[in-house]
């Protein structure tokens, strides 16, 4: 009897033991794949992004700046993917908003986030931007961009940085007036023999603009050798080639962010 007693207590410590180490590993194993997650998120570099400086559109008293929903849309897709996003200007500071949407549920998330709410009213200057932290640089539109964005060497010369690391450059709607003075080490123009979009000329006169703005950007493009793609006016158009994407219009702002995407984590795939 005393034998059986023995032996049945030694059976329930062996069982206790082993129930405790399988928790024990349990836990390690759950620690392990958060650590895990954690350090693939820390590993992602940042993304810049560009916005105006510029308020006035000409001399026209009226008001502009860069479009909410051109910074909110590409931000919703590529910080809800883990990409930790900074904000640059001509200027620095806060940079002045245009289509000051709320009832576009993703422009309202972007604004009532504290955080990027704060970044974008305090953006960095140039001065201040080490391209070596970033993995893509993205130019948002808003019609303050053609008077402020062609002509920036400083901003021109960090996104020829970024994309000489195997970075990539994205902008949308009048963005790609940032595009349009970038050259590459070799002394070619980043856009040229890429297949490009952005706000075109019919969409300028739509909006009774052409007139009014320094340049015409499709034109712009057109002479710095891009090959220029588009949609009727209005219609969402993008268009990805050799790490440049380009967006044609607001409506496109959304599917810049998805490709942009799209084309880092091809770059993480090779």
């Amino acid at each position: 009897m005393a034998n059986n007693i023995k032996t049945g207590t030694l059976l329930l410590l062996i069982s206790f033991t082993f129930i405790l180490s399988s928790c024990k590993n349990k836990s390690n194993s759950n620690e392990s794949i958060t650590k895990t997650e954690t350090k693939k998120t820390q590993n992602l570099k940042k993304i810049l992004f560009v916005v105006t400086s510029h308020d006035e559109k000409g001399n026209t008293g009226e008001k502009t700046g860069y479009y909410l929903g051109e910074v909110s849309h590409p931000w919703n897709v590529l910080h809800s993917a883990g990409y930790d996003i900074d904000f640059v200007s001509p200027k620095g500071g806060k940079a002045p908003v245009d289509a000051f949407d709320m009832t576009d549920d993703i422009n309202k998330k972007f604004w009532d986030n504290d955080i990027y709410r704060n970044k974008i009213e305090n953006t960095k200057k140039p001065s201040e931007v080490n391209p070596d932290d970033y993995v893509a640089i993205h130019y948002a539109g808003g019609h303050g961009a053609m008077w402020d964005f062609a002509d920036n060497n400083e901003i021109a010369e960090i996104a020829t940085k970024i994309y000489e690391n195997n970075g990539i450059v994205s902008a949308v709607c009048h963005g790609p007036a940032g595009l349009v003075n970038i050259k590459l080490s070799n002394g070619s123009y980043l856009v040229d023999g890429k297949k490009v979009n952005a706000f075109t000329n019919e969409e300028e006169i739509k909006v009774k603009l052409e007139n009014i703005v320094p340049f015409m950007l499709e034109d712009k493009l057109i002479e710095r050798g891009a090959i220029f793609e588009k949609s009727a006016p209005f219609n969402e158009h993008v268009v990805t080639d050799q790490r440049l994407v380009t967006g044609q219009n607001p409506q496109s702002a959304e599917k810049v962010g998805i490709a942009t995407l799209n084309a880092l984590q091809k770059l993480k795939s090779i």
